[in-house]
């Protein structure tokens, strides 16, 4: 083994050794890393924020909710740091992602989470994942800032059959779809009285974002 592949190996084998007793083995956690970050510029996953990459952030804080975590994206790419789910549909967005990660999973309960959330904190996904656990639902998603947020929710398996309907009809919007099943949605109230604030939803898209996340960062 060369010395990149094992230090890659031994990168992976830290990530997966999150496991603890307060784990939830009912759910699996997909961090989407799939975007072409087109208006960054540069891979999103791989950028740096608080002394770590996007990705390694995202993969701590969903290993501190759940052991089965995987990442949605290239394998090529990915594939040092946590088993890696590719799309069956190609180019077609966060949905093809979330069919994929649906086609993939053993667990009835799946986290979607963006690799460029990084202000989502363990804390909430937990929240999150007792309120979809409490409802038959087939997806619990919060609403905040701007509107509902797809990329941080919770997706029954079930949900994959509504999703592949979708994509062979060439259509990739997530939200359409939410108005067609069973969903709950966790307005802002909700998440106010919950200690959470809109603010966590902030994700980086543009060089700019990164800065103002960056000085946010070191604010704290």
């Amino acid at each position: 083994m060369t010395l990149p592949a094992a230090r890659a190996c031994r990168r992976r084998a830290d990530y997966d050794s999150g496991m603890h007793a307060g784990l939830a083995p009912d759910a699996t956690a997909f961090i989407l890393a799939g975007g072409k970050s087109t208006r960054m510029g540069t891979d999103k996953a791989f950028l740096q924020l608080g002394g770590e990459t996007l990705l390694s952030r995202a993969l701590r804080t969903a290993r501190a909710a759940t052991s089965e975590v995987h990442i949605v994206g290239d394998k090529i790419r990915f594939e040092a740091f946590a088993s890696v789910v590719e799309d069956i549909y190609r180019e077609r967005g966060p949905l093809g992602g979330i069919h994929a990660a649906l086609a993939a999973t053993s667990t009835e309960l799946n986290l979607m989470f963006a690799v460029d959330l990084p202000f989502v904190d363990s804390t909430f996904l937990e929240f999150l994942l007792g309120r979809a656990r409490g409802t038959s639902a087939l997806v619990t998603v919060p609403c905040a800032g701007h509107g509902l947020q797809p990329l941080c929710a919770v997706y029954r398996r079930e949900f994959r059959q509504h999703a592949e309907q979708a994509l062979r009809a060439g259509k990739n919007k997530i939200d359409s779809l939410f108005a067609k099943v069973n969903t709950l949605i966790i307005d802002e109230r909700e998440l106010r009285q919950a200690g959470f604030a809109s603010g966590i939803f902030r994700n980086l898209n543009t060089p700019g974002e990164l800065e103002s996340a960056r000085v946010l960062e070191d604010r704290h």
